[in-house]
């Protein structure tokens, strides 16, 4: 089982590594398959008949710390299979990654698109991969309730049919957001660093800018961000929902 402390191992029998009660109950209620269960007898116990794995074995605390990617090893280490990514609907709002690198922003990323219901998200082919344990572990479920398709970004965008609002400095500041009705749409955020790359830039129709209020700081953290813009572009779509008569 230590073999698949390896991305390359895992992505070789497209599983990925699961770790923690609260991920493993996560998996446990997705349709995701689970293929192993490595766990402490006081997790089985307390799971007798509910893992639904085709393997499972009990392991002591010891066993289980030199399974774990993380420092503290957390009672159940799992191995899910990965699903292939469904065909992407038309309309509602995607997330695009462009060369998103940082597993814990690519987390925290997928998670707050689970908050704000944007269940689609597109990468570019160079963004961290959506399986690394880091990346599942910041995600706190939402991996498994967000359809993430790995793409030629650019070409993606080009094809979408929708408008892309793009993050950047050059952008139209936010701020008027009864100004905003976005029924559908691309959120493209680029790399921690570098931003968006001039390939996807010129597919963006709509360049926005956090306004720097405080004058100060040089740069937003890129899931903060994505949050920040997920929020604005989808907040007449949460007034509207919360006005329809029932």
């Amino acid at each position: 089982m230590a073999a698949y402390r390896l991305q390359k191992r895992c992505d070789e029998e497209a599983v990925f590594v699961v770790e923690g009660p609260k991920m493993a109950a996560e998996a446990m209620a997705s349709e995701f398959g689970i293929r192993v269960v490595c766990a402490t007898e006081e997790w089985l116990s307390a799971h007798a008949g509910n893992t639904v794995a085709e393997e499972c074995f009990e392991v002591s605390a010891a066993e289980l710390e030199r399974l774990s990617n993380f420092k503290t090893s957390n009672q159940v280490w799992m191995l899910v299979e990965r699903c292939t990514p469904r065909r992407l609907p038309q309309g509602g709002m995607v997330l695009a990654l462009d060369k998103i690198q940082d597993p814990g922003n690519m987390g925290t990323m997928l998670r707050t698109a689970d908050w704000f219901g944007v269940r689609h998200v597109v990468c570019s082919h160079d963004t961290v991969s959506c399986y690394n344990p880091k990346v599942v572990q910041a995600t706190m479920g939402a991996i498994f309730r967000t359809e993430v398709e790995y793409v030629d970004l650019p070409k993606w965008l080009a094809s979408c049919g929708m408008p892309v609002y793009g993050a950047s400095l050059q952008g139209n500041p936010i701020g008027d957001r009864d100004g905003v009705v976005t029924k559908e749409g691309v959120l493209l955020i680029g790399n921690e660093s570098r931003g968006i790359s001039p390939e996807a830039m010129a597919q963006v129709t709509h360049p926005v800018l956090i306004p720097n209020i405080g004058g100060t700081a040089e740069s937003l953290n890129a899931s903060v961000a994505a949050g920040i813009l997920m929020n604005y572009l989808l907040w007449n779509n949460y007034n509207t929902k919360k006005e329809e008569p029932r």
